[in-house]
């Protein structure tokens, strides 16, 4: 039974209005509890970067790890930090602050000759997190890739049968908020083996309010 737009947009409106209002501009997520997966087999857990209608907060933080003339593409195109090898390599010796940065980035590009040093420097902290960087071709259209990834959240179902994904702040109109919640529900119809079917709850909340169950 497919989820109705009408729910999702009475939920959102719910967990907006519902808990104490905060003097920060709280996120909005989606939430999914699954049912009848497998996640032993690997095709069954989902890492993927979905591009959503909207993007999910007013500044996404994005990093690139690059050099030469890329590099100095990625700085043009609004990256909010370039960094090369050199500066990656600095972290294998702090990993206090290889934790702060990777904690306070939401995405990471890293050219495909960086991708090693990176894999072994922040790979650690990276990897649990799942924020390991999207490899980019020197000549990739870099300021394509930066704009695709402001508009992105990350899908990820590993050990638990549940994922929870960030579709918005309470500043942002009902409406955009349900339209970055559909393309979410679109992947996880797509990628999971029965669909729909392997949803067994829905919720929206807000960072600090109680869950709003999307009933469907």
């Amino acid at each position: 039974m497919p989820i109705d737009r009408k729910s999702i947009l009475k939920a959102v409106d719910e967990a907006k209005k519902g808990g104490k209002k905060r003097k920060l501009n709280q996120a909005v997520d989606v939430v999914f509890t699954l049912r009848d997966i497998d996640l032993k087999r690997p095709e069954n857990r989902i890492n993927e970067l979905i591009e959503l209608p909207h993007p999910s907060k007013p500044k996404v933080q994005i990093i690139v790890f690059a050099g030469g003339d890329l590099a100095l593409r990625a700085q043009k195109a609004g990256a909010n930090m370039v960094m090369g090898r050199e500066d990656i390599e600095r972290f294998a010796n702090d990993k206090k602050g290889a934790k702060k940065l990777v904690k306070d980035t939401d995405f990471f590009l890293a050219e495909t000759t960086l991708m090693a040093t990176v894999g072994k420097v922040l790979g650690p902290v990276l990897g649990p997190r799942g924020k390991m960087p999207t490899p980019v071709p020197p000549t990739a259209p870099i300021d394509a890739v930066v704009e695709r990834h402001r508009k992105s959240a990350r899908v990820r179902i590993r050990e638990q049968l549940s994922t929870q994904v960030s579709v918005g702040t309470e500043d942002m109109s009902d409406e955009v908020i349900a339209d970055n919640i559909q393309a979410v529900v679109a992947l996880l119809e797509r990628r999971l083996e029965k669909g729909l079917k392997n949803i067994r709850n829905a919720y929206v909340k807000t960072t600090m309010g109680a869950p709003t169950k999307i009933e469907f």
